[in-house]
């Protein structure tokens, strides 16, 4: 039993210190997409798929996002319409949630349909989630997570306006 749990650890430390592939310096992409219930997103560039990341999505990930506060990650295609280097999740990247069908979905239910969707890092300081762990977990209000230095690449390599395709 314990050599079994010292395998375990073993495996985790090594997960966490492998690095990831880095994408090429002056990579350009132009299209994400995001496969929520994979907990996946691919960057591409032109018809070239450059990486995977794997990602936290909202609390409440089944199903697009109808309202503020219902912590789920919207489905559908939409743009990379932002860029904060001051977030509160080490850096950001804004993403054009809410369209003009989420808008008027939200209001035949009587609610503001939300937004501050964004692609980002982990919270700044103390948090509960470490690096590449933090994607075992759902754990953001509707927002995609990925680690501090995959959304420091991201922040560099993704235009402005590039698609972003989310997927159930």
């Amino acid at each position: 039993m314990v050599w079994i749990l010292s395998l375990f650890l073993i495996g985790l430390v090594v997960y966490y210190f492998y690095p990831g592939t880095k994408l090429p310096e002056g990579t350009v992409i132009d299209k994400l997409v995001v496969y929520k219930s994979k907990r996946a997103m691919e960057a591409w560039s032109g018809n070239k798929l450059l990486k995977t990341y794997s990602v936290a999505l909202g609390k409440n990930p089944l199903g697009h996002k109808q309202f503020e506060g219902d912590n789920k990650t919207p489905e559908g295609t939409y743009f990379i319409n932002a860029r904060n280097p001051n977030s509160d999740y080490h850096k950001n990247l804004g993403v054009s949630y809410p369209n003009i069908a989420d808008k008027v979905n939200a209001e035949k239910l009587g609610r503001m349909p939300g937004g501050h969707i964004k692609i980002h890092g982990l919270r700044n300081g103390k948090s509960r989630y470490v690096g590449k762990f933090h994607s075992f977990k759902d754990w953001t209000a509707g927002c995609i997570a990925v680690t501090n230095a995959e959304v420091d690449e991201l922040y560099k390599a993704v235009k402005q306006n590039a698609v972003i395709e989310i997927y159930p």
